[in-house]
């Protein structure tokens, strides 16, 4: 009896050690997940903040920016003509509707047009970051950078000194 009283805690000790081991290894990923979460929401808060002072710049109020859709069309009067930003906003919907119908129906020609629009839809997309940049008086460097890294260059255009000299027709 006493025997099996010994194993049995031996069993016990290191059931209770993976068991540590197991709590060590979810708080620690709980702690990195949460580090995680706040640099994110900091990253977020930021990105809020540069597009407030980049509408406030160009004469617009600060929380328009803030908007989903109407903020999207403010960003492209203030760097270009919301026409364009209606053929994006129609063009998005009707690639959307399209891929839709390509989940149910394999069509090579449905495939093509869906490719097509968002070929379309980068260069006006591309088109868009010079014009940006042109509003603010940066050049075709700048425009690159907005193209590849927009979060970190729409930063610099919101707390930069940059003034704005109007959209780019």
């Amino acid at each position: 009896m006493l025997l099996h009283q010994r194993y049995m805690y031996h069993i016990s000790q290191k059931e209770m050690g993976g068991t540590q081991m197991g709590l060590i290894a979810i708080s620690s990923m709980v702690f990195l997940g949460g580090m995680y979460l706040m640099i994110a929401f900091a990253w977020w808060l930021l990105q809020i903040i540069a597009n407030w002072r980049i509408f406030t710049k160009a004469g617009e109020a600060g929380w328009k920016s803030i908007i989903p859709i109407y903020g999207d069309y403010i960003s492209y009067k203030i760097a270009w003509q919301p026409a364009y930003f209606w053929l994006t906003l129609v063009l998005g919907i009707v690639s959307s509707c399209l891929q839709g119908t390509l989940e149910t129906n394999d069509s090579l020609m449905i495939s093509m047009i869906i490719v097509l629009i968002k070929i379309i839809l980068a260069i006006i997309s591309i088109m868009y970051s010079v014009k940006l940049a042109r509003a603010f008086g940066r050049g075709t460097g700048f425009a690159i950078g907005l193209i590849f890294l927009p979060p970190i260059f729409m930063l610099i255009l919101g707390f930069g000194d940059d003034r704005y000299y109007g959209a780019d027709k």
